[in-house]
């Protein structure tokens, strides 16, 4: 059996290599490029990415659904541009797909391991996908992608779980996180306006104080050391502008 990879990615020139080389095992290695202003197609190209320039106009769920059409291959593995496949992940998926050829499951659960100040993050704001896992790999028309931010797979079909990892490098500094809960604080509020929602000040103050506790606290997100405690209190963080922005009439 056959298997493309996608690689969604804007503006990622100094991870987006790292990425496909990781995926250099797979039958084919999509890159779908937002638009980038720097030079993300050509060092995918370089690196041995097909690339499609298409815009996802703040729609991960409609990138992805429009990605897996361009997959030529029955199974399409889906990673960010921030992600890399272990050695071992690849193993497994190669001995799946190659061993077992009648698979079961229309979609696959992928544990993910995140690294941050250089450091493995095993509790806290990462502690779900690391033991449930995240889909990532599919049969290719088995479902669609829902979602414009935090986009989820829905399938009918059975849902498998890989063992090993995907690895996940997503911040490179503090500065770059806040910019990044800065934008997708604004897709996820623009997500709730739209459907509607309201923000109470009681909401406000303690939807994200609830949140750190729990992550922190509860999820044990100080085992993590300084890092556990940064990584809460910034996605603590992120939760209050969404609803600070779904309670505001501007915050471009």
């Amino acid at each position: 059996m056959k298997i493309s990879a996608i690689i969604l990615a804007r503006n990622e020139e100094n991870k987006i290599a790292k990425s496909v080389n990781s995926l250099l095992f797979c039958d084919e290695v999509l890159v779908v490029d937002d638009e980038s202003t720097d030079n993300t197609a050509q060092v995918a190209e370089k690196a041995g990415a097909k690339v499609h320039i298409h815009s996802k106009h703040n729609e991960f769920a409609g990138q992805r659904n429009w990605a897996m059409q361009q997959a030529k291959n029955e199974w399409i593995l889906f990673i960010d541009a921030d992600e890399e496949v272990s050695k071992e992940l690849k193993n497994e998926i190669l001995s799946l797909l190659t061993t077992n050829y009648k698979l079961t499951p229309t979609a696959y659960l992928l544990p993910r391991r995140d690294y941050f100040w250089d450091q493995e993050l095993k509790y806290g704001e990462v502690w779900k996908a690391r033991s449930a896992g995240i889909i990532r790999l599919i049969k290719k028309g088995s479902g669609v992608w829902t979602g414009s931010v935090h986009e989820t797979f829905t399938t009918a079909g059975l849902v498998g779980k890989l063992n090993e990892y995907l690895n996940h490098y997503s911040h490179d500094s503090i500065s770059s996180f806040i910019q990044d809960i800065n934008f997708y604080s604004t897709l996820r509020a623009d997500e709730l306006k739209n459907e509607g929602k309201h923000v109470s000040p009681l909401e406000l103050i303690f939807v994200p104080l609830g949140k750190f506790i729990y992550t922190y606290f509860i999820l044990l997100g100080f085992l993590d050391g300084p890092a556990g405690f940064v990584y809460s209190f910034v996605m603590s963080f992120h939760s209050f502008l969404v609803r600070a922005k779904v309670a505001s009439q501007s915050y471009v």
